[in-house]
């Protein structure tokens, strides 16, 4: 599969996408792996050890979804809560895979001293597809707000919408791929009936932090545990990120809320949004998901010695 061929035959230059063209669109999507065999067994093997939450379900035209979150067994409510998230684009492989290993291996170093909530694979159709969009082709990574167009988005908004006030922090897991240029922002350029502009992939892990709520102590301490395991992302020439401002070493800052991105649904004073870049020759699948670990060890870590005031 490669929209990065295809995508500029559908529809017509400089017209938004219809119903038509979103429909030829997801004929083109192929399943390419499953969540049924390669998420949920691992959920299943956790419940020995977390209670596990069902919080929606999609229905794809009969395919259907379940959604699963993982909570803390001992939840104390006057602890506070730490949401962590993977796989909200479903291509970005090492934000499920780490999410479910810090789960497995090291969320028992938090016990008594915070709540977990973690949703490992938000959207499953796209885990699938190894595809960014749901099956709508819309990004769920731009539509966390209340009566969300995005099912995937609306069922982790209803879930945090539960527990709003308590959280803490939240470490949303990402990837930045070669196919961010190659297919996925073409893509987005035809559905919106926009021209493609070209630009760059960064090579290696940076962060996004919250414009409106900035914490540069917090990402920098996630860099610095980061760096210990994989490469941090240099700026390009001009001084930018994916054409936004470094404002740290491997930082550039995004308005959360505003942009419907999913870091921005709790209102903790921590958030943070990861980026590993999996097509770098530096680094190896296993490096992606130790760094996506690590930055959720350092995140909670740093959190927990500095608690909001």
């Amino acid at each position: 599969m490669s929209n990065a061929t295809s995508v500029g035959f559908i529809g017509t230059p400089g017209q938004p996408w219809g119903e038509s063209e979103i429909s030829i669109w997801r004929s083109r999507q192929v399943r390419r792996r499953s969540y049924h065999d390669d998420v949920l067994p691992v959920v299943d093997r956790l419940r020995k050890s977390w209670t596990v939450q069902q919080y929606g379900e999609l229905d794809y035209s009969g395919e259907r979804f379940p959604l699963f979150a993982l909570r803390s067994r001992n939840w104390i409510d006057a602890l506070p809560t730490a949401l962590v998230t993977g796989g909200v684009h479903g291509y970005e492989t090492s934000g499920v895979i780490g999410a479910l290993q810090f789960a497995e291996a090291f969320a028992g170093e938090y016990a008594g001293k915070l709540n977990l909530l973690i949703a490992p694979c938000v959207s499953p159709w796209a885990f699938e597809r190894i595809q960014r969009w749901n099956p709508d082709a819309i990004d769920p990574n731009r539509s966390f707000y209340a009566d969300s167009p995005a099912g995937e988005s609306a069922a982790l908004w209803n879930l945090v919408n539960s527990l709003r006030g308590q959280f803490i922090a939240h470490i949303d897991l990402h990837e930045t791929t070669d196919t961010d240029e190659s297919e996925f922002r073409p893509a987005l350029a035809a559905r919106d009936g926009n021209p493609f502009t070209p630009g760059t992939i960064p090579d290696g892990f940076y962060l996004v932090d919250d414009t409106e709520n900035p914490q540069p102590a917090f990402q920098n301490a996630i860099i610095e545990a980061v760096s210990k395991v994989t490469h941090i992302a240099p700026a390009d020439a001009d001084g930018t990120i994916i054409g936004s401002d470094v404002v740290a070493l491997g930082l550039i800052r995004y308005p959360l809320k505003r942009l419907g991105l999913c870091a921005g649904i709790t209102g903790a004073r921590y958030t943070t949004t990861t980026e590993v870049y999996p097509d770098s020759p530096r680094a190896s699948p296993e490096q992606c998901n130790a760094a996506q670990v690590a930055a959720v060890r350092a995140a909670l870590d740093f959190a927990l010695a500095n608690p909001a005031s």
